[in-house]
């Protein structure tokens, strides 16, 4: 298992956003095609980036922020309309 370090992030004081080596992660896109957004579930994080742009820096969430993410998408807190 890879070893996990973390990093404080600039903007949110006495939080720490892990290191997680992303280069052997199996990312998944949606069942419907190949889509813009693909997770990763790497060292008990879930990874999530842009598709199209897989070299760019992916978001980390911890378990509950991505329950907390998944809870509100499936409710329409980031629908647009």
């Amino acid at each position: 298992m890879a070893e996990i370090t973390t990093t404080e992030h600039p903007l949110t004081s006495g939080w720490e956003k892990p290191d997680l080596d992303l280069t052997g992660a199996q990312w998944r896109s949606s069942s419907q095609g190949v889509g813009d957004v693909e997770i990763a579930f790497v060292e008990g994080f879930i990874a999530m980036r842009h598709g199209r742009r897989p070299e760019d820096p992916a978001l980390i969430f911890t378990p509950a922020e991505w329950r907390a993410f998944v809870l509100g998408a499936r409710d329409g807190e980031f629908d647009l309309t």
